[in-house]
């Protein structure tokens, strides 16, 4: 039913804290800019979401903060009092932000009601659950799109009927054509570009990028069958390979540099940033990469991509993807245990959903397919 609320003049919306959320919310942010013309909106986001979404063009303010400690949230709402927003609209589930906008004197507070939030939310959003009483798989960027409802004031359309559950894909909410969208900054672009000339590339020289970390180490893919990745994209597409890790996973690029045939480079070597991988994902011929907030950054730069989950399910992180020329996706979702009853979850079953359990073959294939759809492949 339509909001009986006036539509806000002055929003704060509370951005996820983990990077791939974030990216998944961009279709959600867009169409609250979109429905809102001459509103201020400023965002609070967590250290590196800001850089994420920097090019986007979709904030008046971003508030760059971090709530540490028990105080944290005291002194986060003081910073953000004196802006006298109206409406604070949250994308995370935390108490903790759910306390900031409360502090901070908003009036309205739109969020999920869960984490024991309920009292500090005007506008409690009732989060879906199965017929066991456990949260419902609902896909982040399903999640995001009914949240933005809330300020847009309408009613979120009900999945298309044509996009059935299956064991690697939930149905989407979003309206055909809408996508997740990150734009680099020129800023970005010059740090892309320096990262790879150090890198010893070319311009024009093609390239691959491997993404094997992840904040669960049950997440990733063995470092053995990343390397059998890079030899073969160096050897049968002729693509330089990159590996992209954090900082602290240093030692997972190594472990694959060491054992490749070819020769790999490791961006942690060269000065690689957050900021640079949105430029570095829109230049690259393909991504493979284990569930982690770097799939959704190539995913929302149109990059082909190669995604392998384990024990975590994909169906939460179900996200819009363009097309490849041939009209196939331009994201393929590998699962360790394709059998997976459709009821069931891969977090549910975390030896049977290993994610070592994904053969090489397979994510050799799936590239190369991809690659070729792309029209990219050597």
């Amino acid at each position: 039913m339509p909001d009986a609320h006036p539509k806000p003049r002055r929003l704060l919306v509370v951005l996820p804290s983990w990077v791939g959320d974030a990216v998944m919310a961009t279709p959600a942010l867009r169409r609250i800019r979109d429905a809102l013309p001459g509103a201020f909106i400023g965002a609070l986001a967590r250290p590196g979401i800001d850089q994420v979404l920097a090019g986007a063009d979709l904030f008046d303010e971003i508030h760059v903060e971090r709530a540490s400690g028990v105080l944290g949230p005291k002194f986060v709402a003081a910073k953000l009092r004196p802006r006298r927003y109206d409406t604070a609209l949250l994308l995370t589930n935390s108490f903790s932000t759910a306390l900031i906008a409360r502090i901070a004197g908003v009036p309205r507070r739109i969020g999920y009601d869960r984490d024991a939030r309920r009292l500090l939310l005007t506008d409690p959003i009732p989060a879906a659950r199965n017929a066991r009483g456990k949260f419902a798989i609902v896909p982040a960027v399903n999640a995001y799109w009914t949240l933005a409802s809330a300020v847009a004031g309408d009613t979120p359309p009900p999945p298309a009927p044509d996009q059935p559950l299956t064991s690697t894909h939930a149905p989407l909410i979003l309206p055909p054509g809408v996508l997740m969208r990150l734009q680099p900054t020129e800023a970005q672009r010059d740090s892309a570009r320096g990262l790879l000339a150090s890198a010893g590339l070319t311009p024009d020289e093609p390239y691959a990028i491997l993404n094997p970390g992840g904040n669960n180490p049950a997440k990733r893919w063995p470092a053995d069958r990343y390397a059998a990745v890079a030899d073969h994209l160096a050897k049968t597409h002729s693509l330089r390979v990159l590996i992209n890790t954090a900082p602290a996973e240093i030692d997972i690029a190594r472990a694959i540099i060491d054992a490749a045939t070819t020769s790999p480079v490791a961006l942690a070597d060269h000065g690689s940033s957050l900021s640079a991988l949105i430029p570095l994902c829109t230049g690259a011929s393909i991504m493979i990469t284990n569930d982690t907030g770097p799939r959704h950054i190539a995913a929302a730069t149109g990059a082909p991509v190669v995604s392998l989950f384990g024990p975590t399910d994909p169906r939460w992180t179900t996200i819009p993807v363009g097309a490849l020329p041939n009209g196939r996706p331009a994201e393929v979702i590998l699962v360790a245990d394709p059998d997976l009853p459709v009821d069931e979850t891969a977090n549910d079953h975390p030896q049977r959903c290993a994610v070592d359990r994904i053969r090489t073959e397979v994510v050799l294939e799936s590239a190369d397919a991809l690659l070729t759809a792309s029209g990219r492949a050597g």
